[in-house]
C-alpha cells in the first residue's frame, strides 16, 4: 500500500463556509428543517430513569442505592447528583460487564449485595437497573429470592427493586418506579384497620431543591400538622458540615414510611412524577387522597394551603395569611420589571406548569414552552392556563422537543429571557438573553438548591431573582448613571 493510499485526507472547511453555516442556523429556513427531525435528538432536557431512581433511593433512612448494571452508568448518576448538590451521592454498582451480558447478572448482584451489606451496613438496599440487565431480561424477583435463600440478605432487611431502563421514559419515571417499590416494600403487612397516625403523607415528586423540602415542612409546622414526606432529601443533600463524614445523613425514617399506610391523608404535589405511586396509594393507603400541582406562584400555593386545611381540618394560620400578603406585595412592587417580558421555558411537567402559572401572574408572557417528555394531558393543562389569561395569547407549546429546537425558536422568534437548567446556557449565549436557573441539574451556579421556589416565600425568591437581573441588565447598559436613584 502506498503512502498516499494509507492517508485519509480531510477536506478543510473554509472560514467563509463556517460563517455561512453559523448564520444559516439562525434562520427560519433552518428552523423549519430542524423541526422536521425524526431520528435524532440533540440536547434533550431530561435524564434517564435510573438517575431519578437514585435520587429517591437516597431519600430514606439508611438506604443504599444499588445499581444493577455497569459501573460507568452508576458513575454518571452519582456525578450528576454530586455536581448539582455539591454533596456526596454514595451509591454502589454490581459492575456488570461482557460476561454478565451473556450469562446474566445474578452472580454480580449476589456478590455486590454481599460486599455492600458488609462494608456499608445499610438499613435498606434500594436496587434499580440500567440498560444492560433490562435488555437481556434479568429476573430480579428470582435473583433476590435466591439471594435470601443463600443468606446474602439479612433476615428482615428491606430490599426494594425497580426496573428502570434508560432507553425508555426519563428521570421522573425512574423516580416514580423506585418510590413505588420502596413504599410497597416498607408498608407490606403494616396496614392496621382502624389505626390512624394523624399524619399527612406528602409526595413531593421529583424535586432536586432541598430548600423546597424544608419549606414544605415549615408550612405544615405553621398549621401544627404532622407530616411524613415520602422521600425526604433535605438532610441527605444539604447536611451540615461538622467535620465528620456521614454515609446516611437524613432521609425519611423507615418506621414512618412503613406506618404511612395508616396515615390520615396523602397529598401529592408532583402528579406527573409520581403517577403510578399515587395510583397504588389510592388503592392501598388509608385516609383521604389528593393530588394538586406543584405550588409555584400565588395561585398554586393557594391550592396547597387550602388542601392542607381541608385534609387536616384546621384553619389557615394568620402567619401563613401574612406570608401570602407579603408575597403579593413583593410581586406588586416589582411587577413592572417583568410585565410584558417574553420568556422561553422548559423542564419537567410539574415544574413547567408552575412556571407558566407564575409568569402569567406577573403579567409576563410564557412565549415558548418546551417539554421533552410531556404528554397530551400536560399540554392540555398548560393550554388551559394560557387560555385563562390575556398574557397567554400567542404562546406556543412544544411537546417532545429538545434544546436544539429551543435554540431555533429563540434565534428566529426572540424572547427576553429563558427559564431552565444549566444546559440552556448555550442557546441563551447565542441569543444574548439571561438564563434563570430553576430546575435540575444546575452545575454552573452555587447554592441554587438551598433556597425554595415553592410556596409564598418561593414566589418572592423567584420574583426577586428575575427582576433584579433585568434591573442589572438595564443598569449596566443604559447611559443614565443615576438609573433608579433619582425620582
Amino acid at each position: 500500500m502506498s503512502a498516499e493510499a494509507a492517508v485519509k485526507y480531510v477536506t478543510e472547511t473554509t472560514e467563509a463556509e463556517k460563517e455561512r453555516v453559523a448564520a444559516w442556523i439562525n434562520t427560519e429556513e433552518y428552523k423549519d428543517l430542524n423541526f422536521k427531525r425524526e431520528a435524532l435528538v440533540i440536547a434533550p432536557p431530561h435524564a434517564c430513569q435510573p438517575l431519578g431512581a437514585e435520587l429517591v433511593a437516597h431519600a430514606f433512612e439508611g438506604s443504599l442505592p444499588f445499581v444493577h448494571g455497569s459501573q460507568g452508568c452508576a458513575s454518571y448518576y452519582r456525578s450528576t447528583l454530586n455536581r448539582h448538590f455539591r454533596e456526596p451521592a454514595p451509591a454502589v454498582s454490581d459492575s456488570m460487564t461482557e460476561d454478565g451480558a451473556v450469562f446474566g447478572g445474578q452472580n454480580n448482584l449476589h456478590e455486590g449485595l454481599e460486599n455492600a451489606i458488609v462494608i456499608y451496613k445499610p438499613k435498606m438496599v434500594s436496587i434499580f437497573t440500567s440498560c444492560m440487565p433490562e435488555i437481556i431480561g434479568d429476573d430480579l424477583v428470582a435473583f433476590l429470592k435466591n439471594a435470601r435463600n443463600k443468606g446474602i440478605i439479612p433476615e428482615g432487611m428491606p430490599v426494594p427493586f425497580a426496573n428502570t431502563p434508560s432507553f425508555n421514559g426519563s428521570h421522573i419515571h425512574g423516580y416514580d418506579a423506585m418510590l413505588n417499590a420502596i413504599l410497597q416494600t416498607l408498608t407490606e403487612g403494616k396496614k392496621v384497620e382502624g389505626r390512624c397516625t394523624g399524619k399527612i403523607n406528602l409526595i413531593p415528586g421529583f424535586d432536586a431543591n432541598t430548600g423546597n423540602f424544608r419549606e414544605y415542612k415549615r408550612l405544615f409546622a405553621e398549621f401544627g400538622v404532622p407530616v411524613t414526606i415520602l422521600g425526604d432529601i433535605s438532610d441527605v443533600f444539604d447536611a451540615p458540615c461538622d467535620g465528620t463524614y456521614h454515609t446516611y445523613p437524613g432521609g425519611t425514617k423507615l418506621d414512618d414510611a412503613g406506618d404511612s399506610i395508616n396515615g390520615k391523608a396523602t397529598l401529592s404535589v408532583g402528579p406527573y412524577s409520581a403517577t403510578k405511586t399515587f395510583a397504588w396509594l389510592k388503592d392501598n393507603y388509608s385516609g383521604k387522597h389528593a393530588t394538586i400541582p406543584m405550588p409555584l406562584g400565588i395561585a398554586k400555593t393557594d391550592e396547597l394551603i387550602k388542601k392542607i386545611s381541608e385534609l387536616s381540618g384546621k384553619p389557615v394560620p394568620e402567619s401563613i395569611k401574612n406570608e401570602r400578603g407579603r408575597a403579593v406585595d413583593a410581586m406588586t412592587d416589582s411587577h413592572q420589571y417583568m410585565h410584558g417580558k417574553k420568556f422561553a421555558l422548559y423542564g419537567d411537567p410539574d415544574q413547567l406548569i408552575g412556571y407558566v402559572s407564575f409568569l402569567l401572574e406577573m403579567g409576563a408572557i410564557p412565549y415558548h414552552i418546551l417539554c421533552s417528555k410531556g404528554s397530551k394531558k400536560v399540554e392540555k393543562e398548560i393550554q388551559a392556563l394560557l387560555d385563562a389569561s390575556m398574557y397567554g395569547k400567542g404562546c406556543k407549546i412544544y411537546m417532545g422537543k429538545d434544546l436544539w429546537h429551543m435554540r431555533s425558536l429563540v434565534m428566529t422568534d426572540p424572547v427576553d429571557a429563558m427559564i431552565g437548567d444549566t444546559h440552556g446556557k448555550f442557546a441563551c449565549r447565542d441569543a444574548n438573553i439571561p438564563l434563570f436557573r430553576f430546575g435540575f441539574p444546575i452545575f454552573d451556579r452555587v447554592n441554587k438548591h438551598r433556597y425554595p421556589i415553592i410556596g409564598y416565600q418561593g414566589a418572592i425568591n423567584m420574583v426577586t431573582e428575575i427582576c433584579n437581573k433585568f434591573i442589572d441588565i438595564k443598569d449596566e447598559t443604559c447611559e443614565e448613571r443615576f438609573f433608579e436613584m433619582m425620582r
